[in-house]
């Protein structure tokens, strides 16, 4: 009987946010309440993961308060400035140094996705593993997104690509291993780049369409 896989929650917040203006980790959400993006995010993920890993880069300092006031784990990309595949690839060698052999992967910019679709991905991801698949993706609307869930056998693969590699061509390289999931949350597809689009997302929010 195949063993069922033991999850880290992996969240990419290493980025400089220059079109935002500020760190988009350390946007509230909620809109004005004392959340932010990165301790909604490991709040939304600690229920269905081992433990949570936050990628930092040169905004540890920043971040590191709200990571440990929120149980997750901190772990620096000494060279962010490669891009945010390096950053992946750090979260993910931290996953296998604390003996799990699956990740859930989201990135910070944008607001976390209902617990009923953490839910579903996970129940999805079991089925999808056991006939011998290696992860699996949400799509909203024809739209691929994330949290992204994967087992050892991509993560594998994500860590021996080149630097110079991204997360997309790999998986559409090994498409045949991913099982994409119809999920019905518009925030798989969302990400927040400019004040404008934290505008927009804030007021839908507000007036109760997310």
């Amino acid at each position: 009987m195949t063993r069922a896989p033991s999850f880290c929650g992996v969240i990419l917040a290493a980025g400089v946010s220059a079109r935002m203006g500020k760190d988009k980790a350390l946007l509230s959400w909620p809109p004005h309440s004392r959340d932010t993006l990165l301790s909604a995010a490991i709040k939304a993920f600690s229920p269905f993961n081992d433990m949570v890993i936050v990628v930092a880069g040169k905004n540890a300092a920043d971040i590191t308060p709200v990571v440990n006031a929120n149980g997750g784990f901190l772990t620096i990309n000494p060279e962010p400035d490669r891009g945010q595949f390096s950053s992946l690839q750090c979260g993910l060698q931290e996953v296998l140094n604390h003996g799990r052999d699956a990740a859930m992967i989201t990135l910070v910019d944008r607001p976390p996705v209902k617990a009923a679709t953490l839910e579903r991905l996970r129940q999805e991801f079991d089925l999808a593993f056991s006939a011998g698949m290696w992860a699996v993706v949400p799509e909203y609307q024809g739209r691929h997104g994330h949290p992204i869930l994967v087992g050892r056998e991509m993560i594998e693969v994500f860590l021996k690509a080149p630097a110079t590699a991204n997360a997309r061509d790999i998986q559409h390289l090994n498409r045949a291993r991913i099982q994409y999931v119809p999920v019905d949350d518009t925030n798989v597809t969302i990400n927040l780049n400019t004040p404008e689009d934290y505008a927009r997302l804030a007021s839908q929010s507000t007036q109760g369409s997310l």
